[in-house]
């Protein structure tokens, strides 16, 4: 018997014989044992109720299979792992916290889902997206709207925008001893801009929805969402796999954005920025967001060159490398490392940083002081 026909036997056979087979095909046999462990071996289904047990197995059956299988093998958990049973639950629904992990499952199994079941699916995002916006527009309104213009000054500034260092050192000469204190007679501040639609700052926020991404397209769409709210931007929301979704139209809402989004599939970065091509008109006022791994399956070089040109053309170009909780990211170091020799930065962001780090990119400061400043890891040029 061939060593691949050893290896075969070990992956059906399951979690009873997987000595001897490397670590990924550990992590398959695993995957398929949680689903297809026969019952008169004495085992069930391992994936239980756990929203991230979940998440981390259907990443993993999206790595190790087509997306064809991956759609027969999801039918197959709904059913045999009763997961339809478990959305229909009220007290389920009633105990649910905001989990991006849960609303990632629901939309990759939501081509499973039978119409009764979709429907409670959408009732779950619906609850999770509201909360998960209260917990975000505050601040990324707060940071974005009302965007300051520092080169300019005014001697009438509102409260918010007084620029007190200035203010202070324009009236020392007022400096009460008695009481400690500067009496400031002029107040200095910025001056916000004023702009007509042709002079907006446009945001195309580009992501990346390959199975390993989803948590992360789940924030950006929310992001999207928020930002496609404010007067002060133009907005884009792109997502990709091996083919390009415009949601650009659905932002007005966020469930609808979510239920467009295709989570799997490979990943075609070359093919999404040629699409990011065509919406930029005004490259000087574009802000690239481009959400991924970096981890290319069309042609690498094609798309390392698209970057260089978009940084050439004077589009900010930003990569987030994650848009999750942890900031964890894996990602592919080579293409990562060229990309940030263009002097683009490359990096993982938490949600909570993320309204920070596009006031930073609205404001043309440099992102690379502020990921320093707010320990953030930068990736490294290559030399």
């Amino acid at each position: 018997m061939t060593s691949e026909q050893i290896r075969r036997w070990k992956l059906a056979l399951g979690d009873d014989d997987m000595d001897g087979l490397g670590e990924r095909d550990q992590r398959l046999g695993h995957a398929l044992s949680a689903l297809y462990a026969s019952e008169t071996r004495g085992k069930r289904g391992g994936l239980g109720a756990s929203s991230p047990k979940v998440s981390r197995w259907l990443g993993d059956i999206r790595e190790f299979f087509p997306a064809p299988v991956v759609q027969i093998i999801q039918k197959d958990a709904f059913e045999r792992l009763n997961l339809k049973a478990l959305m229909l639950e009220p007290e389920f629904l009633a105990t649910l916290e905001a989990d991006v992990h849960l609303i990632a499952d629901l939309i990759s199994l939501r081509g499973a889902m039978p119409e009764r079941t979709l429907e409670t699916a959408r009732m779950v995002i619906d609850k999770v997206v509201e909360e998960l916006m209260q917990r975000l527009r505050a601040k990324t309104v707060e940071k974005l709207s009302g965007a300051l213009n520092r080169s300019r000054r005014t001697r009438r500034p509102r409260h918010a925008d007084i620029d007190w260092p200035r203010t202070i050192r324009a009236n020392l000469r007022h400096y009460q001893e008695r009481y400690n204190t500067v009496v400031p007679e002029t107040l200095i501040g910025f001056a916000r801009k004023t702009r007509t639609r042709a002079d907006l700052d446009h945001v195309v926020l580009c992501v990346d929805q390959s199975g390993s991404m989803a948590t992360s397209v789940v924030y950006a769409s929310i992001f999207a969402a928020v930002m496609a709210s404010l007067p002060v931007l133009s907005t884009k929301l792109i997502c990709f796999d091996t083919a390009i979704v415009d949601l650009t139209e659905e932002l007005a809402d966020p469930v609808k954005v979510l239920f467009g989004v295709q989570l799997g599939g490979g990943t075609d970065i070359n093919a999404a920025l040629a699409y990011c091509e065509t919406k930029i008109d005004r490259p000087g006022k574009t802000h690239l967001v481009l959400v991924t791994d970096l981890c290319e399956g069309g042609h690498a070089a094609s798309m390392l060159a698209r970057v260089a040109a978009f940084k050439q053309a004077g589009v900010n170009v930003i990569v987030l490398l994650a848009l999750s909780d942890d900031g964890r990211p894996s990602y592919d170091v080579r293409n990562a490392s060229a990309i940030a020799a263009m002097d683009c930065p490359v990096f993982a962001c938490t949600p909570d940083q993320f309204p920070d780090m596009m006031a930073c990119a609205l404001t043309r400061q440099d992102i690379g002081q502020w990921a320093s400043a707010n320990g953030i890891d930068l990736v490294r040029g290559a030399s």
